[in-house]
C-alpha cells in the first residue's frame, strides 16, 4: 500500500470536494429561498471564469505584472459581475415565474444554460475551442513519494474554506442573513413583518452566482483550461451534490460535495478504466443514496404547496 499515492488521491479529492460544495451552496440557497432549482447555474460558473479570463487579459494588456494583484482584480470582477446577472435574471425571469408550475421555471432556466453556453461559443473570440487560463499562483511544491503538496492548491482550498465560512457567516449573523433565513421558513409572514421579499430574493441569487463565479476561477487555476462547455458537468454534479446533501441545507450541501469528489477518488484508484468510468460510478451511488434517503442526507426544508 503506497501512502503516498493515498495521500495524494484525498488531496486531489478535496479540491474537486470544494469546487462542488461552491457550486452546490449556490444551488441550495435558490431553492431555500424560492424552491427554484436554476439549471442554469452551472452554465453561470462558465461565465465566471470566462469573465475572469477577459478581465486578465484586459490587465495583462495595459502592463500590470503582479499575479497576486491580477488574481484579486480578476476573481473579485468575476464574482461582482455574475452576481450582478444573477440578480438581474431573478428579476427578469425567476420573480415574474414566481406564481407559475415549477416545471415552467425549471424550462426556463434549462433554456437560459443553453443561452449562456452557446453565446460564449458563438460570440467569445474563439469560443469553440478550449482556453489555457493562466497559472497566477506560486507552483511552489514539496515532494514525499508519491506524494506533492503544491502551494497554489493550498492557497486556493483555503480561500475556497474562507468564502464558504463567510456566507454562513452572512447567512447565520447578520440582518440580511435573517432576511433570508426568514423568507426561506415562511414567506408570507416575512412581507407581514416588512421584509422586502424581491430585494432578498435578488441579493440571494447574487450571493449564488458569485459563488459560483468563484468556484470557477478555482477551476480555472487547478486545470488551467476552460471551455464554453465546462459547466455543463459541473452544474450536475453540483446539482447532486445539493440533493444528496438535502435540498436547503447548507451544511448538506458542502457534506454532498465533498461525497460526490470522494465517489469520484474511490472510482479513479478503484475502478479499472478509471478515468471512463469514475463519474458514471460517482452518479450510480448518488442515485442510490437518493433512491434509500429522498430528503438527503441532512434532510430538506419542508414545504407545503396548496
Amino acid at each position: 500500500m503506497d501512502i503516498g499515492l493515498i495521500a495524494q488521491h484525498i488531496v486531489n479529492g478535496l479540491m474537486l470536494g470544494l469546487i462542488y460544495s461552491l457550486v452546490a451552496v449556490g444551488f441550495t440557497l435558490f431553492f431555500g429561498v424560492l424552491d427554484v432549482i436554476k439549471f442554469s447555474h452551472g452554465d453561470m460558473l462558465t461565465w465566471g471564469v470566462f469573465t475572469a479570463f477577459s478581465a486578465y487579459l484586459g490587465l495583462a494588456l495595459v502592463g500590470f505584472s503582479s499575479p497576486w494583484f491580477i488574481l484579486a482584480i480578476v476573481a473579485l470582477f468575476a464574482m461582482a459581475a455574475i452576481g450582478f446577472l444573477g440578480a438581474v435574471i431573478a428579476k427578469v425571469l425567476i420573480i415574474p415565474l414566481k406564481g407559475a408550475p415549477p416545471l415552467n421555471t425549471l424550462l426556463i432556466t434549462l433554456m437560459l444554460g443553453t443561452v449562456l453556453r452557446e453565446s460564449i461559443r458563438l460570440f467569445y473570440p474563439d469560443g469553440a475551442n478550449p482556453k489555457h487560463f493562466p497559472a497566477l499562483l506560486p507552483d511552489w511544491s514539496h515532494s514525499w513519494g508519491h506524494f506533492t503538496l503544491r502551494f497554489d492548491n493550498a492557497a486556493m482550498f483555503i480561500a475556497g474554506i474562507l468564502m464558504i465560512m463567510l456566507v454562513q457567516i452572512i447567512i447565520k449573523r447578520t440582518k440580511l442573513g435573517m432576511a433570508i433565513r426568514a423568507v426561506s421558513q415562511d414567506e408570507e409572514t416575512a412581507r407581514i413583518m416588512g421584509i422586502n421579499f424581491n430585494m432578498v430574493v435578488y441579493v440571494t441569487f447574487a450571493i449564488g452566482s458569485g459563488l459560483a463565479a468563484f468556484a470557477g476561477v478555482i477551476y480555472g487555476l487547478y486545470y488551467n483550461e476552460l471551455s464554453f462547455n465546462m459547466g455543463l458537468l459541473l452544474g450536475a454534479i453540483g446539482f447532486s451534490a445539493a440533493a444528496v446533501g438535502g435540498f436547503g441545507n447548507i451544511y448538506g450541501a458542502i457534506v454532498g460535495g465533498f461525497l460526490f469528489a470522494l465517489l469520484q477518488t474511490i472510482g479513479a484508484a478503484a475502478l479499472p478504466f478509471a478515468s471512463a468510468y469514475k463519474d458514471v460510478f460517482a452518479f450510480g451511488v448518488v442515485i442510490v443514496l437518493i433512491a434509500i434517503k429522498p430528503t438527503g442526507l441532512l434532510g430538506e426544508k419542508e414545504t407545503e404547496r396548496v
